[in-house]
């Protein structure tokens, strides 16, 4: 079983920017879809990302679209979040998986990790 480790998370004000990474050792990062949540405080996880293995099937949800960009490094086993132009919305904890089909938190595969937490204050 793959364990997948976010990282790159803290504290940031409005407009600013955050690299998230996700980590996986055990195995080689999915073949299939990998993809971004998150979940705020009070809220259920959602769905912020994915892309496919060879870097395509990119799609973004609506709250985050146009602000974020989603990327992997095959070589390096590891997936990237770059948020950009962040709101106080966008404080969550936000964590990676990989996923049957978009854009479903149940859908993934593997065990969710502990996450990064992301903060935005205004």
């Amino acid at each position: 079983q793959v364990q997948l480790v976010e990282s790159g998370g803290g504290l940031v004000q409005a407009g600013g920017s955050l690299r998230l990474s996700c980590a996986a050792s055990g195995r080689t990062l999915s073949t299939s879809l990998m993809g971004w949540f998150r979940q705020a405080p009070g809220k259920e996880r959602e769905f912020v990302a994915h892309i496919g293995w060879s870097g395509g099937s990119i799609y973004y949800a609506d709250p985050v679209k146009g602000r974020i960009t989603i990327s992997r490094d095959n070589a390096k086993n590891t997936m990237y979040l770059q948020m950009n132009s962040l709101k106080p919305e966008d404080t969550a904890v936000y964590y990676c998986n990989s996923l049957k089909y978009c854009c479903d938190p149940r859908s993934v595969m593997d065990y969710w990790g502990k996450g990064t937490l992301v903060t935005v204050s205004s």
